[in-house]
């Protein structure tokens, strides 16, 4: 129990809690005096950022007048250092933002980014316009965010470091106090604590403080102060603040209430006012800590030096200029094991451990008085293990969990093991040469995988690998990482040489990005580095792009034709088109041997540019397609009226047609496309003439036989000669062309005599048809009797609705199908339906006949006998005139 005493003689009681202050390094650093500098800690045990504050009149001693940002790791191992040549002014704050990289704010608000490395990052930003006309005099950061204040009283936030653009772009003005006078101080609340979802400043003036946001200034907390200081705590709902008169309250970030209230014995404000955890609160003055908590008197600590605290989420680290130590809250579990005079099963399982090494039989009754309790005995000293930072005793609380683990069989092995491992892990990290300080609590809340991307940062490439391997964490990052800044370190090393050291390690995991590595050999102005590295990345959609851009064009657009990836193969070609403005022959080249290319090359420029697809027709010697696309141009030309010259509106057509004849008539192989586009132009020549001549835009596009009507039914039969003759249209093709012309316009004395001139070589069907489509029967009439077959005839008597004549025609015929059909077309006049149905039946009686009525005994029939006359639908009046439209009923019924 020895050691269990001499643990706990290092706790301090703060009412009914135990607080430890562990060492945890002792500062490597040299000739460093905290006080006449400017300091940054980044959280989570990360790297301090130290440069002399200018601000200060300091003594130089044997150091040089230029000022030098140095940055070390927590245990005070030097990482970088870089002289500070920077313009603006002041340096007023900096701080370290949740990715590592160093923020630096000058007072004319330029912000100068730097990595772990000292290594400024370009490009640096500006708070704007604002800023710079007003000076920056305060700043308070947060995670990746700040607020600053100007001289002009006015605050500037940056909600995320990462969208921070040149100009202030990314800056948001809050509202305006309109303060007369510096506020007292100032504290932020982050935007993941406040119900907007914006920042939150709260500022201490006079007895009250200002809430200030975006959307305006509220005030509260009315009384309170007047405020020296003020620390918000890390859960946003809390507010440590100290008071005019030496008081430390505790209030709700509401203002609410009051938590608690402890009288100082100072009414000076602290230099450092800090959260420790959330069950108290450090203050410190020249060369005392204060550790105040809700009950209970405070705990002092001592110091000859100047410190800075540093909270995090389970304590605050304490930053001198001779060590690193942590202030924290004992583990519960930590208390039961060692605390004086402690009798749970926790601290008997420990105690039962020192008397087995000892060779004790008090270890079997220790065991025998905690069987009951074993489990969680185990458990306790599992968990005390991990809050320790002492190797030794880790070892010791993990042996006694396993010792008793042998006499219990119920307790589960995952635990003791993951608890080893997180150890393992965090004795790695923590090792002076690395220097991160971490709990358990703050490596469970910043996560494996971040902490394996600070070790990469930090140039710790072979531990990361090591821990991604144990921890069962992708090592590709890693590999990656640590192959750019081998590329970057080994400038004069020979490309051969340097690819077989990449590859030999890249090769231990598969699937590596060798693209995003070659592109870092091409930034590094290692084209052939490049050029090699990314012959091995297997993903064509990183390969192709990353060898267009190191200018190896044929080989990517193999790689895309290989991929299958038409996408890719487009964007190949689009680069090489954007890159030589336009086509070139090395480029129609490349694509002509490589049909996939060439084929989309064609589509894609069918659509979009006739222009270089011509060029590349040609350069190829494909003359007829070149043909082809003149002449789909020459239609698009008809579309657009506006292209065209107003003398001459369908020149440019003519001419595109005509080259395309021209280029037809190169191959033999296409003489009837040579000859279609020869009779086209003549065609589009001859319709533009027209439309001039007549006026009517009317002509042009309509084909030959319907220019030909058109010039017909306009009265123009000399110009539709013309167009007859020019283009050797038939004999047959100009009848029927001239008869229909004729009907449109109503021509019918012009129609009966194109009819006389010669015995038509149509015959006289269409004349009939042209008629009953106009709806003049009696001009039908004329021409019905000269069809020589009796079905036509029949047929054109049915359709003017002259059943007696149809009859009589279908007789003639002796077709019986056509009977039937006449029948039906005459289904509504009883008479003419007797009619149909006493020759159907004569039909089938006897043999095939003369028809019982021609043309030649009707007429004496007619002339014989008196009538009784029945007008079929769609006849009138005037038809009766006609002795055709009329049935007799008389000789119906004999």
């Amino acid at each position: 129990m020895a050691g269990a005493i001499s643990v706990a003689a290092e706790w301090q009681m703060l009412h009914n809690r135990y607080y430890r202050k562990p060492e945890i390094y002792k500062m490597k650093w040299k000739h460093i005096d905290l006080s006449r500098n400017k300091v940054a800690c980044a959280l989570y045990g990360g790297p301090i950022a130290v440069i002399r504050d200018d601000s200060k009149i300091v003594q130089l001693y044997a150091e040089s007048a230029l000022r030098k940002l140095r940055i070390f790791n927590s245990a005070g191992v030097h990482l970088a250092e870089t002289v500070w040549r920077n313009p603006g002014g002041r340096l007023v704050a900096l701080s370290w933002t949740d990715d590592l990289t160093l923020i630096c704010i000058v007072q004319d608000g330029t912000i100068y980014r730097y990595n772990i490395h000292a290594e400024l990052i370009e490009p640096s930003v500006s708070l704007g316009k604002e800023c710079f006309e007003h000076s920056v005099v305060e700043c308070v950061f947060w995670g990746n965010g700040v607020v600053c204040m100007n001289e002009g009283f006015q605050f500037f936030c940056v909600p995320d470091f990462k969208n921070l653009g040149r100009d202030g772009a990314g800056v948001v003005k809050l509202a305006d106090p309109l303060l007369e006078a510096p506020p007292l101080c100032m504290a932020v609340i982050e935007p993941k604590y406040t119900m907007s979802g914006n920042v939150e400043v709260l500022i201490a003036v006079e007895d009250h403080v200002l809430l200030v946001d975006e959307d305006g200034v509220q005030q509260v907390g009315a009384g309170v102060g007047p405020l020296q200081k003020i620390v918000v705590s890390r859960d946003g709902k809390y507010l440590a603040s100290f008071t005019h008169d030496g008081r430390l309250l505790v209030i709700t970030t509401d203002f609410s209430s009051i938590i608690f209230e402890f009288s100082c014995e100072s009414a000076l404000p602290p230099e450092h006012l800090a959260w420790c955890g959330l069950d108290s609160v450090l203050l410190f003055w020249d060369d005392s800590l204060l550790m105040v908590g809700p009950y209970g008197d405070p705990v002092r600590y001592y110091y000859d030096e100047p410190i800075v605290l540093i909270s995090e989420c389970d304590g605050v680290r304490v930053l001198s200029n001779s060590n690193m130590e942590f202030v924290q809250r004992v583990p519960d579990s930590t208390v039961s094991i060692f605390t004086i005079g402690s009798t749970t099963p926790a601290a008997l399982l420990y105690d039962a451990l020192d008397h087995f090494d000892k060779r004790s039989a008090k270890a079997d009754e220790n065991l025998r008085m905690i069987r009951s309790s074993l489990p969680e005995a185990i458990e306790a000293c599992i968990d005390a293990a991990g809050y320790e930072f002492d190797v030794a005793r880790q070892q010791t609380l993990l042996r006694a969990a396993s010792y008793g683990q042998a006499f219990c069989s119920d307790v589960p092995r995952d635990r003791f093991q993951e608890m080893c491992k997180t150890l393992r892990v965090l004795n790695a990290v923590r090792n002076p040469d690395i220097g991160i300080s971490l709990s358990i609590q703050q490596y469970k809340e910043l996560t494996a995988p971040i902490l394996i991307g600070r070790l990469i940062n930090a140039h710790q490439h072979f531990l990361a690998l090591r821990l991604s391997e144990y921890l069962g964490l992708s090592q590709e990052l890693v590999l990656m990482h640590w192959a750019c800044t081998r590329i970057t370190c080994s400038e004069s090393m020979p490309d051969s040489a340097l690819l077989s050291s990449l590859l030999e390690k890249l090769k231990l995991c598969k699937g590596i990005d060798y693209a995003r590595v070659a592109e870092h050999a091409d930034k590094s102005n290692r084209r052939k580095l490049a050029a090699s590295l990314v012959e091995h990345e297997p993903c064509s959609s990183k390969q192709v792009p990353l060898m267009l851009s190191i200018e190896q064009e044929d080989t990517a657009l193999s790689k895309a034709i290989e991929s299958g990836d038409t996408d890719l193969v487009y964007f190949v070609l689009f680069h090489l088109l954007q890159k030589a403005v336009e086509p070139t022959l090395e480029f129609f080249g490349m694509i002509q041997s490589k049909p996939l290319a060439r084929d989309l090359y064609i589509a894609y420029s069918r659509c979009y540019n006739h222009e270089d697809l011509k060029n590349f027709f040609l350069s190829a010697g494909q003359l007829q397609e070149v043909a082809f696309l003149l002449w789909k141009e020459s239609w698009e030309l008809s579309k657009n009226p506006m292209a065209s010259n107003a003398t001459s509106p369908h020149g440019k057509r003519i001419k595109a047609i005509e080259k395309a004849r021209d280029l037809f008539a190169e191959t033999k192989e296409h003489i009837f496309e040579s000859k279609a586009a020869d009779e086209h132009a003549k065609l589009l020549r001859m319709q533009q003439d027209l439309e001039v001549s007549t006026k009517q835009a009317i002509f042009v596009d309509s084909s030959i036989s319907d220019t030909i009507r058109t010039c017909i039914v306009l009265g123009n039969h000399r110009a539709a000669m013309k167009v007859r003759t020019e283009f050797k249209v038939s004999e047959k093709r100009w009848y029927w062309l001239k008869v229909f012309a004729l009907a449109t316009i109503r021509d019918w004395v012009a129609l009966e005599k194109f009819s006389k001139e010669k015995k038509p070589p149509i015959g006289y069907k269409p004349f009939v048809e042209a008629c009953i489509d106009a709806n003049e029967k009696n001009e039908a009439l004329k021409y019905i009797p000269k069809l020589t077959e009796p079905g036509e005839r029949a047929e054109a008597y049915a359709r003017i609705g002259m059943a007696k004549e149809a009859a009589d025609a279908a007789a003639q015929s002796k077709d019986s199908e056509l009977l039937g059909r006449l029948r039906l077309t005459f289904s509504q006049n009883t008479a003419a339906t007797a009619l149909f149905d006493t020759l159907e039946r004569l039909g089938k009686e006897t043999k095939p006949q003369p028809p019982p009525f021609s043309s030649t005994n009707n007429d004496n029939h007619h002339n014989k006998h008196a009538h009784t006359t029945t007008y079929l639908p769609g006849t009138t009046a005037a038809d009766a005139d006609h002795d055709a439209t009329f049935v007799n009923v008389q000789s119906t019924a004999k």
